[in-house]
Protein backbone atom coordinates (compact mmCIF):
# COMPACT_ATOMS: atom_id res chain seq x y z
CA UNK A 1 0.00 0.00 0.00
CA UNK A 2 1.27 3.47 -0.85
CA UNK A 3 0.10 5.22 2.31
CA UNK A 4 2.36 8.23 1.87
CA UNK A 5 1.47 8.83 -1.80
CA UNK A 6 -2.06 10.23 -1.89
CA UNK A 7 -3.15 9.57 -5.48
CA UNK A 8 -1.33 6.23 -5.82
CA UNK A 9 -2.94 5.07 -2.58
CA UNK A 10 -6.38 6.09 -3.87
CA UNK A 11 -5.89 4.27 -7.17
CA UNK A 12 -4.53 1.10 -5.52
CA UNK A 13 -6.92 0.66 -2.57
CA UNK A 14 -9.77 -1.12 -4.38
CA UNK A 15 -7.55 -3.83 -5.91
CA UNK A 16 -5.16 -4.43 -3.03
CA UNK A 17 -6.96 -7.50 -1.70
CA UNK A 18 -7.67 -8.82 -5.19
CA UNK A 19 -4.24 -8.78 -6.80
CA UNK A 20 -5.00 -11.48 -9.34
CA UNK A 21 -8.08 -9.70 -10.69
CA UNK A 22 -7.76 -8.66 -14.33
CA UNK A 23 -7.09 -4.98 -14.88
CA UNK A 24 -6.93 -5.14 -18.69
CA UNK A 25 -7.88 -7.48 -21.49
CA UNK A 26 -5.67 -6.78 -24.50
CA UNK A 27 -6.63 -7.33 -28.12
CA UNK A 28 -3.82 -9.89 -28.39
CA UNK A 29 -5.65 -12.08 -25.87
CA UNK A 30 -3.22 -11.25 -23.06
CA UNK A 31 -4.61 -10.41 -19.63
CA UNK A 32 -2.88 -7.94 -17.30
CA UNK A 33 -3.55 -8.41 -13.58
CA UNK A 34 -3.57 -5.63 -11.02
CA UNK A 35 -0.50 -7.24 -9.44
CA UNK A 36 1.41 -7.08 -12.73
CA UNK A 37 0.23 -3.54 -13.44
CA UNK A 38 1.43 -2.11 -10.15
CA UNK A 39 4.64 -4.14 -10.01
CA UNK A 40 5.59 -2.74 -13.41
CA UNK A 41 4.63 0.74 -12.20
CA UNK A 42 6.94 0.31 -9.21
CA UNK A 43 9.78 -0.75 -11.50
CA UNK A 44 9.10 2.25 -13.73
CA UNK A 45 9.20 4.56 -10.72
CA UNK A 46 12.70 3.28 -9.96
CA UNK A 47 13.78 3.96 -13.56
CA UNK A 48 12.52 7.54 -13.33
CA UNK A 49 14.23 8.13 -10.00
CA UNK A 50 17.47 6.70 -11.40
CA UNK A 51 17.09 9.22 -14.26
CA UNK A 52 17.05 12.03 -11.70
CA UNK A 53 13.33 12.59 -11.12
CA UNK A 54 12.71 14.22 -7.75
CA UNK A 55 9.37 15.20 -6.17
CA UNK A 56 7.66 17.82 -8.35
CA UNK A 57 9.79 17.17 -11.44
CA UNK A 58 7.90 16.89 -14.70
CA UNK A 59 7.95 13.75 -16.85
CA UNK A 60 6.85 14.53 -20.42
CA UNK A 61 5.44 11.65 -22.46
CA UNK A 62 4.62 11.42 -26.17
CA UNK A 63 4.18 7.75 -27.02
CA UNK A 64 1.64 5.42 -28.60
CA UNK A 65 -1.07 4.12 -26.26
CA UNK A 66 -0.10 0.86 -24.56
CA UNK A 67 -0.36 -0.78 -21.15
CA UNK A 68 3.26 0.24 -20.60
CA UNK A 69 2.13 3.87 -20.98
CA UNK A 70 -0.43 3.31 -18.21
CA UNK A 71 2.31 1.81 -16.04
CA UNK A 72 4.47 4.84 -16.85
CA UNK A 73 1.70 7.16 -15.64
CA UNK A 74 1.37 5.23 -12.38
CA UNK A 75 5.14 4.97 -12.02
CA UNK A 76 5.49 8.73 -12.42
CA UNK A 77 2.92 9.30 -9.66
CA UNK A 78 4.71 6.78 -7.40
CA UNK A 79 8.05 8.50 -8.03
CA UNK A 80 6.58 11.82 -6.94
CA UNK A 81 6.82 13.18 -10.46
CA UNK A 82 4.36 15.30 -12.41
CA UNK A 83 2.91 13.47 -15.40
CA UNK A 84 2.85 15.54 -18.60
CA UNK A 85 1.14 13.64 -21.45
CA UNK A 86 1.45 15.11 -24.95
CA UNK A 87 -0.86 14.52 -27.90
CA UNK A 88 0.76 12.02 -30.27
CA UNK A 89 -0.17 14.28 -33.20
CA UNK A 90 1.93 17.21 -31.95
CA UNK A 91 4.71 18.22 -34.32
CA UNK A 92 8.33 18.62 -33.27
CA UNK A 93 7.83 22.40 -33.13
CA UNK A 94 4.86 22.03 -30.80
CA UNK A 95 6.70 19.52 -28.60
CA UNK A 96 9.64 21.91 -28.33
CA UNK A 97 7.31 24.58 -26.93
CA UNK A 98 5.90 22.23 -24.26
CA UNK A 99 9.34 20.92 -23.25
CA UNK A 100 10.77 24.42 -23.06
CA UNK A 101 7.80 25.68 -21.03
CA UNK A 102 7.54 22.75 -18.61
CA UNK A 103 11.28 21.96 -18.24
CA UNK A 104 10.78 18.23 -17.62
CA UNK A 105 13.51 16.15 -16.03
CA UNK A 106 12.69 13.25 -18.38
CA UNK A 107 11.08 13.07 -21.83
CA UNK A 108 9.74 9.72 -23.03
CA UNK A 109 9.19 9.64 -26.80
CA UNK A 110 8.27 7.10 -29.45
CA UNK A 111 11.24 4.99 -30.41
CA UNK A 112 10.50 5.60 -34.09
CA UNK A 113 11.00 9.36 -33.68
CA UNK A 114 14.01 9.19 -31.37
CA UNK A 115 16.46 10.87 -33.74
CA UNK A 116 14.17 13.86 -34.31
CA UNK A 117 13.03 14.16 -30.70
CA UNK A 118 16.56 13.91 -29.33
CA UNK A 119 17.32 17.15 -31.18
CA UNK A 120 14.12 18.71 -29.85
CA UNK A 121 15.00 17.64 -26.31
CA UNK A 122 18.49 19.06 -26.68
CA UNK A 123 17.13 22.43 -27.86
CA UNK A 124 14.74 22.47 -24.90
CA UNK A 125 17.59 21.48 -22.55
CA UNK A 126 15.97 18.24 -21.42
CA UNK A 127 18.82 16.03 -20.27
CA UNK A 128 17.14 12.63 -20.12
CA UNK A 129 15.46 11.06 -23.16
CA UNK A 130 13.87 7.62 -22.90
CA UNK A 131 11.93 5.71 -25.55
CA UNK A 132 9.06 3.26 -25.99
CA UNK A 133 8.01 1.62 -29.24
CA UNK A 134 4.43 1.33 -30.48
CA UNK A 135 3.92 -2.00 -28.68
CA UNK A 136 5.21 -0.72 -25.35
CA UNK A 137 7.52 -3.74 -25.22
CA UNK A 138 10.71 -2.23 -26.60
CA UNK A 139 12.71 0.95 -26.17
CA UNK A 140 15.11 2.18 -23.51
CA UNK A 141 12.41 2.74 -20.85
CA UNK A 142 11.14 -0.82 -21.23
CA UNK A 143 14.66 -2.27 -21.19
CA UNK A 144 15.63 -0.35 -18.07
CA UNK A 145 12.37 -1.33 -16.34
CA UNK A 146 13.08 -5.02 -16.95
CA UNK A 147 16.34 -4.67 -15.00
CA UNK A 148 14.48 -3.49 -11.88
CA UNK A 149 12.62 -5.44 -9.21
CA UNK A 150 9.15 -4.66 -7.91
CA UNK A 151 8.71 -3.31 -4.43
CA UNK A 152 8.53 0.46 -4.09
CA UNK A 153 6.61 2.32 -1.41
CA UNK A 154 5.98 5.51 -3.33
CA UNK A 155 7.41 8.97 -2.67
CA UNK A 156 5.46 10.99 -0.12
CA UNK A 157 2.87 13.21 -1.82
CA UNK A 158 0.01 15.07 -0.14
CA UNK A 159 -3.39 15.99 -1.64
CA UNK A 160 -2.23 19.50 -2.50
CA UNK A 161 0.90 18.32 -4.32
CA UNK A 162 1.02 18.44 -8.10
CA UNK A 163 0.30 15.17 -9.94
CA UNK A 164 -0.05 16.23 -13.57
CA UNK A 165 0.09 19.08 -16.03
CA UNK A 166 -2.14 18.96 -19.10
CA UNK A 167 -1.85 21.65 -21.73
CA UNK A 168 -5.02 23.18 -23.12
CA UNK A 169 -5.48 22.94 -26.86
CA UNK A 170 -4.33 26.50 -27.48
CA UNK A 171 -6.59 27.18 -30.47
CA UNK A 172 -6.13 30.86 -29.70
CA UNK A 173 -2.93 32.19 -28.18
CA UNK A 174 -0.36 30.34 -26.14
CA UNK A 175 -1.21 26.90 -24.76
CA UNK A 176 -1.65 26.91 -20.99
CA UNK A 177 -0.52 24.12 -18.68
CA UNK A 178 -3.30 23.24 -16.25
CA UNK A 179 -1.83 22.00 -12.95
CA UNK A 180 -3.80 19.14 -11.39
CA UNK A 181 -3.17 18.00 -7.83
CA UNK A 182 -3.27 14.55 -6.25
CA UNK A 183 -6.37 15.63 -4.35
CA UNK A 184 -8.25 16.95 -7.41
CA UNK A 185 -7.68 13.79 -9.44
CA UNK A 186 -8.50 11.47 -6.54
CA UNK A 187 -11.66 13.37 -5.56
CA UNK A 188 -13.05 13.42 -9.09
CA UNK A 189 -12.34 9.74 -9.75
CA UNK A 190 -14.00 8.65 -6.48
CA UNK A 191 -17.01 10.89 -7.10
CA UNK A 192 -17.54 9.58 -10.64
CA UNK A 193 -17.05 5.94 -9.65
CA UNK A 194 -19.77 6.32 -7.04
CA UNK A 195 -22.06 8.54 -9.15
CA UNK A 196 -21.95 6.16 -12.13
CA UNK A 197 -22.19 3.12 -9.81
CA UNK A 198 -18.97 1.39 -10.82
CA UNK A 199 -18.05 -1.88 -9.14
CA UNK A 200 -15.37 -4.55 -9.43
CA UNK A 201 -17.73 -6.41 -11.78
CA UNK A 202 -17.61 -3.73 -14.48
CA UNK A 203 -15.77 -4.13 -17.75
CA UNK A 204 -15.15 -0.85 -19.55
CA UNK A 205 -14.38 -0.56 -23.26
CA UNK A 206 -11.39 1.81 -23.40
CA UNK A 207 -10.82 3.11 -26.93
CA UNK A 208 -9.91 6.70 -26.00
CA UNK A 209 -6.44 8.29 -26.16
CA UNK A 210 -4.64 8.56 -22.83
CA UNK A 211 -3.05 11.98 -23.30
CA UNK A 212 -6.39 13.62 -22.46
CA UNK A 213 -8.59 14.01 -19.36
CA UNK A 214 -11.32 11.70 -20.70
CA UNK A 215 -9.23 8.63 -21.42
CA UNK A 216 -6.65 9.17 -18.68
CA UNK A 217 -8.28 10.65 -15.61
CA UNK A 218 -11.89 9.62 -16.18
CA UNK A 219 -11.75 6.17 -17.76
CA UNK A 220 -8.51 4.87 -16.22
CA UNK A 221 -8.79 6.42 -12.77
CA UNK A 222 -12.40 5.30 -12.31
CA UNK A 223 -11.47 1.75 -13.33
CA UNK A 224 -8.62 1.74 -10.82
CA UNK A 225 -10.72 3.26 -8.03
CA UNK A 226 -13.43 0.63 -8.53
CA UNK A 227 -11.03 -2.28 -9.00
CA UNK A 228 -12.86 -3.10 -12.24
CA UNK A 229 -11.53 -4.26 -15.61
CA UNK A 230 -11.23 -2.80 -19.07
CA UNK A 231 -10.93 -3.90 -22.67
CA UNK A 232 -7.85 -1.95 -23.68
CA UNK A 233 -8.03 -0.93 -27.35
CA UNK A 234 -5.17 1.07 -28.83
CA UNK A 235 -7.57 3.19 -30.87
CA UNK A 236 -11.18 3.51 -31.95
CA UNK A 237 -12.12 0.69 -34.30
CA UNK A 238 -15.75 -0.11 -35.02
CA UNK A 239 -15.31 -3.86 -35.32
CA UNK A 240 -13.21 -4.08 -32.16
CA UNK A 241 -15.83 -2.21 -30.14
CA UNK A 242 -18.66 -4.31 -31.55
CA UNK A 243 -16.70 -7.45 -30.60
CA UNK A 244 -16.32 -6.17 -27.03
CA UNK A 245 -19.91 -5.02 -26.48
CA UNK A 246 -21.43 -8.43 -25.57
CA UNK A 247 -18.74 -8.96 -22.89
CA UNK A 248 -18.54 -5.39 -21.54
CA UNK A 249 -20.74 -3.29 -19.27
CA UNK A 250 -19.61 0.30 -19.95
CA UNK A 251 -18.44 2.31 -22.96
CA UNK A 252 -16.93 5.78 -22.66
CA UNK A 253 -16.63 7.68 -25.90
CA UNK A 254 -16.87 10.91 -27.80
CA UNK A 255 -19.94 11.65 -29.95
CA UNK A 256 -18.13 10.41 -33.07
CA UNK A 257 -18.05 6.90 -31.53
CA UNK A 258 -21.81 6.81 -31.29
CA UNK A 259 -22.46 8.38 -34.70
CA UNK A 260 -20.28 5.77 -36.39
CA UNK A 261 -21.65 2.85 -34.38
CA UNK A 262 -25.20 3.86 -35.34
CA UNK A 263 -24.29 3.42 -39.01
CA UNK A 264 -23.07 -0.16 -38.44
CA UNK A 265 -25.53 -2.99 -39.06
CA UNK A 266 -23.93 -4.95 -36.23
CA UNK A 267 -25.28 -2.59 -33.56
CA UNK A 268 -28.41 -4.26 -32.15
CA UNK A 269 -30.28 -4.46 -28.86
CA UNK A 270 -29.10 -8.06 -28.54
CA UNK A 271 -25.45 -7.05 -28.88
CA UNK A 272 -25.71 -4.49 -26.05
CA UNK A 273 -27.81 -6.66 -23.75
CA UNK A 274 -25.00 -6.88 -21.19
CA UNK A 275 -24.24 -3.14 -21.24
CA UNK A 276 -25.40 -0.91 -18.38
CA UNK A 277 -23.90 2.47 -19.29
CA UNK A 278 -22.86 4.52 -22.32
CA UNK A 279 -21.03 7.77 -21.50
CA UNK A 280 -20.33 10.60 -23.94
CA UNK A 281 -18.17 13.66 -23.49
CA UNK A 282 -15.34 15.88 -24.81
CA UNK A 283 -17.66 17.39 -27.46
CA UNK A 284 -21.40 18.16 -27.69
CA UNK A 285 -23.69 15.22 -28.39
CA UNK A 286 -26.49 16.05 -30.82
CA UNK A 287 -30.00 15.38 -29.52
CA UNK A 288 -30.59 13.52 -32.78
CA UNK A 289 -27.75 11.11 -31.94
CA UNK A 290 -29.09 10.65 -28.40
CA UNK A 291 -32.57 9.83 -29.72
CA UNK A 292 -31.32 7.52 -32.48
CA UNK A 293 -29.14 5.61 -30.00
CA UNK A 294 -32.04 5.12 -27.60
CA UNK A 295 -34.30 3.92 -30.38
CA UNK A 296 -31.75 1.44 -31.73
CA UNK A 297 -30.28 0.11 -28.46
CA UNK A 298 -32.83 0.93 -25.76
CA UNK A 299 -30.14 2.85 -23.85
CA UNK A 300 -30.01 6.58 -23.10
CA UNK A 301 -26.46 7.92 -23.48
CA UNK A 302 -25.22 9.69 -20.35
CA UNK A 303 -23.66 13.02 -21.33
CA UNK A 304 -21.38 14.86 -18.93
CA UNK A 305 -19.33 18.07 -18.89
CA UNK A 306 -15.71 18.50 -18.01
CA UNK A 307 -12.61 20.49 -18.89
CA UNK A 308 -8.85 20.09 -18.72
CA UNK A 309 -8.81 22.56 -15.82
CA UNK A 310 -11.66 21.02 -13.84
CA UNK A 311 -11.96 17.29 -14.55
CA UNK A 312 -15.72 16.57 -14.54
CA UNK A 313 -18.20 19.20 -13.36
CA UNK A 314 -21.67 17.93 -14.22
CA UNK A 315 -23.33 14.71 -15.31
CA UNK A 316 -26.73 13.55 -16.36
CA UNK A 317 -27.98 11.22 -13.62
CA UNK A 318 -27.27 7.52 -13.60
CA UNK A 319 -30.71 6.98 -12.14
CA UNK A 320 -33.16 9.60 -13.37
CA UNK A 321 -33.86 11.57 -16.51
CA UNK A 322 -31.00 11.97 -18.96
CA UNK A 323 -32.03 15.02 -20.93
CA UNK A 324 -30.81 15.23 -24.54
CA UNK A 325 -28.93 18.44 -25.26
CA UNK A 326 -27.96 18.98 -21.62
CA UNK A 327 -24.86 17.98 -19.69
CA UNK A 328 -26.87 17.25 -16.56
CA UNK A 329 -26.60 18.34 -12.96
CA UNK A 330 -23.66 19.46 -10.84
CA UNK A 331 -21.75 16.48 -9.46
CA UNK A 332 -21.68 15.98 -5.68
CA UNK A 333 -19.35 18.53 -4.13
CA UNK A 334 -19.31 20.71 -7.25
CA UNK A 335 -21.04 24.09 -7.53
CA UNK A 336 -22.16 25.69 -10.80
CA UNK A 337 -23.37 29.26 -11.29
CA UNK A 338 -24.22 31.36 -14.34
CA UNK A 339 -23.16 35.03 -14.30
CA UNK A 340 -23.75 37.95 -16.60
CA UNK A 341 -20.37 38.68 -18.27
CA UNK A 342 -20.80 42.45 -17.97
CA UNK A 343 -22.26 42.91 -14.49
CA UNK A 344 -20.89 39.79 -12.83
CA UNK A 345 -24.32 39.21 -11.31
CA UNK A 346 -26.28 35.94 -11.42
CA UNK A 347 -28.66 35.67 -14.36
CA UNK A 348 -32.25 34.50 -14.10
CA UNK A 349 -33.09 30.82 -14.56
CA UNK A 350 -33.17 30.03 -18.26
CA UNK A 351 -30.95 32.96 -19.28
CA UNK A 352 -27.56 32.66 -20.98
CA UNK A 353 -24.42 33.62 -19.09
CA UNK A 354 -20.88 32.58 -18.32
CA UNK A 355 -20.44 29.27 -16.51
CA UNK A 356 -18.42 29.35 -13.28
CA UNK A 357 -17.60 26.20 -11.29
CA UNK A 358 -16.11 25.47 -7.88
CA UNK A 359 -15.18 22.23 -6.14
CA UNK A 360 -12.42 19.81 -5.11
CA UNK A 361 -12.05 18.77 -8.77
CA UNK A 362 -10.49 22.06 -9.88
CA UNK A 363 -6.93 22.66 -11.01
CA UNK A 364 -4.61 24.80 -8.90
CA UNK A 365 -3.63 27.22 -11.65
CA UNK A 366 -1.77 27.58 -14.94
CA UNK A 367 1.88 26.59 -15.03
CA UNK A 368 4.09 29.71 -14.83
CA UNK A 369 1.10 31.97 -15.62
CA UNK A 370 0.07 33.63 -12.35
CA UNK A 371 -1.65 36.54 -14.11
CA UNK A 372 -3.76 34.22 -16.29
CA UNK A 373 -4.57 32.11 -13.24
CA UNK A 374 -5.74 35.19 -11.33
CA UNK A 375 -7.96 36.18 -14.28
CA UNK A 376 -9.79 32.86 -14.42
CA UNK A 377 -9.56 31.39 -10.90
CA UNK A 378 -10.90 33.62 -8.14
CA UNK A 379 -9.62 33.74 -4.56
CA UNK A 380 -12.96 32.19 -3.52
CA UNK A 381 -12.19 29.18 -5.73
CA UNK A 382 -14.55 29.91 -8.65
CA UNK A 383 -13.22 29.08 -12.13
CA UNK A 384 -14.43 31.06 -15.13
CA UNK A 385 -14.80 28.26 -17.66
CA UNK A 386 -15.11 30.40 -20.77
CA UNK A 387 -18.25 28.46 -21.66
CA UNK A 388 -21.68 30.01 -22.06
CA UNK A 389 -24.58 28.11 -20.57
CA UNK A 390 -28.11 28.00 -19.25
CA UNK A 391 -29.41 26.39 -16.05
CA UNK A 392 -33.04 25.31 -16.13
CA UNK A 393 -35.40 25.24 -13.16
CA UNK A 394 -34.37 21.65 -12.34
CA UNK A 395 -30.65 22.45 -12.32
CA UNK A 396 -29.80 20.83 -15.68
CA UNK A 397 -27.02 22.67 -17.49
CA UNK A 398 -27.01 23.30 -21.24
CA UNK A 399 -23.84 24.52 -22.96
CA UNK A 400 -24.62 27.04 -25.67
CA UNK A 401 -21.08 27.86 -26.79
CA UNK A 402 -17.73 29.29 -25.86
CA UNK A 403 -17.37 32.95 -24.84
CA UNK A 404 -14.91 33.42 -27.69
CA UNK A 405 -17.48 31.87 -30.06
CA UNK A 406 -20.02 34.56 -29.18
CA UNK A 407 -20.96 36.51 -32.31
CA UNK A 408 -21.76 40.23 -32.02
CA UNK A 409 -23.62 41.17 -35.18
CA UNK A 410 -24.93 44.70 -35.55
CA UNK A 411 -24.59 45.18 -31.80
CA UNK A 412 -26.64 42.10 -30.95
CA UNK A 413 -25.26 39.04 -29.14
CA UNK A 414 -25.74 35.84 -31.15
CA UNK A 415 -25.16 32.43 -29.57
CA UNK A 416 -24.06 29.87 -32.19
CA UNK A 417 -25.63 26.90 -30.42
CA UNK A 418 -29.11 28.37 -30.74
CA UNK A 419 -28.74 28.59 -34.52
CA UNK A 420 -27.08 25.18 -34.81
CA UNK A 421 -30.02 23.56 -33.03
CA UNK A 422 -32.41 25.07 -35.59
CA UNK A 423 -30.31 24.08 -38.61
CA UNK A 424 -29.79 20.55 -37.27
CA UNK A 425 -33.56 20.06 -37.29
CA UNK A 426 -33.47 19.93 -41.08
CA UNK A 427 -33.92 16.35 -42.33
CA UNK A 428 -31.20 17.10 -44.88
CA UNK A 429 -28.56 18.20 -42.35
CA UNK A 430 -26.17 15.85 -40.60
CA UNK A 431 -24.55 18.56 -38.44
CA UNK A 432 -23.60 22.22 -38.47
CA UNK A 433 -21.19 24.73 -36.98
CA UNK A 434 -22.05 28.41 -36.76
CA UNK A 435 -19.26 30.98 -36.66
CA UNK A 436 -18.84 34.75 -36.79
CA UNK A 437 -16.93 36.26 -39.71
CA UNK A 438 -15.80 39.87 -40.05
CA UNK A 439 -18.35 41.93 -41.99
CA UNK A 440 -17.99 45.54 -43.19
CA UNK A 441 -21.48 46.60 -42.08
CA UNK A 442 -22.38 44.37 -39.14
CA UNK A 443 -18.96 43.97 -37.53
CA UNK A 444 -19.52 40.23 -37.60
CA UNK A 445 -21.85 38.20 -39.79
CA UNK A 446 -23.35 34.82 -38.95
CA UNK A 447 -22.04 32.01 -41.18
CA UNK A 448 -23.38 28.46 -41.05
CA UNK A 449 -21.04 25.66 -42.07
CA UNK A 450 -23.16 22.62 -42.85
CA UNK A 451 -22.58 18.92 -43.52
CA UNK A 452 -25.49 17.68 -45.62
CA UNK A 453 -27.01 14.21 -45.50
CA UNK A 454 -26.43 12.20 -48.67
CA UNK A 455 -25.11 15.32 -50.40
CA UNK A 456 -28.51 17.00 -50.24
CA UNK A 457 -27.47 20.65 -50.00
CA UNK A 458 -30.84 22.16 -49.18
CA UNK A 459 -29.90 25.81 -48.64
CA UNK A 460 -33.45 27.01 -49.25
CA UNK A 461 -34.84 24.61 -46.65
CA UNK A 462 -32.27 25.70 -44.07
CA UNK A 463 -33.05 29.36 -44.68
CA UNK A 464 -36.77 28.66 -44.32
CA UNK A 465 -36.20 26.93 -40.96
CA UNK A 466 -34.10 29.86 -39.73
CA UNK A 467 -36.70 32.38 -40.91
CA UNK A 468 -39.36 30.57 -38.92
CA UNK A 469 -37.38 30.16 -35.73
CA UNK A 470 -34.86 32.99 -35.50
CA UNK A 471 -34.84 36.76 -35.40
CA UNK A 472 -33.42 38.30 -38.57
CA UNK A 473 -30.11 39.28 -36.93
CA UNK A 474 -29.47 35.66 -35.95
CA UNK A 475 -30.02 34.18 -39.40
CA UNK A 476 -26.95 33.13 -41.40
CA UNK A 477 -25.75 35.66 -43.91
CA UNK A 478 -24.01 32.81 -45.70
CA UNK A 479 -24.37 29.02 -45.72
CA UNK A 480 -21.32 26.94 -46.64
CA UNK A 481 -21.41 23.20 -47.28
CA UNK A 482 -18.54 20.87 -46.40
CA UNK A 483 -18.13 17.09 -46.59
CA UNK A 484 -17.13 17.10 -42.91
CA UNK A 485 -16.34 19.56 -40.14
CA UNK A 486 -12.70 19.93 -39.05
CA UNK A 487 -12.17 18.32 -35.64
CA UNK A 488 -9.36 17.85 -33.17
CA UNK A 489 -8.32 14.44 -31.82
CA UNK A 490 -11.10 14.48 -29.21
CA UNK A 491 -13.81 15.15 -31.77
CA UNK A 492 -14.33 18.83 -30.98
CA UNK A 493 -15.19 21.01 -33.95
CA UNK A 494 -12.34 23.43 -34.65
CA UNK A 495 -14.28 26.66 -34.99
CA UNK A 496 -11.07 28.69 -34.88
CA UNK A 497 -10.00 26.97 -38.10
CA UNK A 498 -13.39 27.63 -39.69
CA UNK A 499 -13.17 31.31 -38.76
CA UNK A 500 -9.71 31.42 -40.32
CA UNK A 501 -10.82 29.59 -43.49
CA UNK A 502 -13.75 31.93 -44.11
CA UNK A 503 -12.26 35.17 -42.81
CA UNK A 504 -12.50 36.87 -46.21
CA UNK A 505 -16.01 35.74 -47.07
CA UNK A 506 -17.50 39.26 -46.99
Amino acid sequence: MYHSNYLANTLRSASLDNDNAVFAYLKSGTEVSYKELFENAEKTAKVLINAGVEPGDRVAVQVVKSITTVELYLGCILAGGVFLPLNTDYTATEVEYFLTDASPKVFVCDQASESLMSMVAMKAQVANLLTLDHTGEAGSLFELRELEKAGFEGVQRAPEDLAAILYTSGTTGRSKGAMLSHGALAANALTLAEHWQFSANDRLIHALPIFHIHGLFVALNITLCAGSSLYFLNRFNLDDILDCLPKASVLMGVPTFYVRLLKHAGLTKERVANMRLFVSGSAPLLSETHDAWKQKTGHAILERYGMTETNMNTSNPYEGERRPGTVGLALPGVEVKILDPDSGQSVATGEVGQIHVRGPNLFTGYWKMPEKTAEELSEEGWFLTGDLGVLDQDGYLTIVGRSKDLIISGGYNVYPKEIELVIDESPNVLESAVIGVTHPDFGEAVVAVVVAKENCQDEAGIRALCADALAAYKRPKSIVFLDELPRNTMGKVQKAKLREDYAGLF
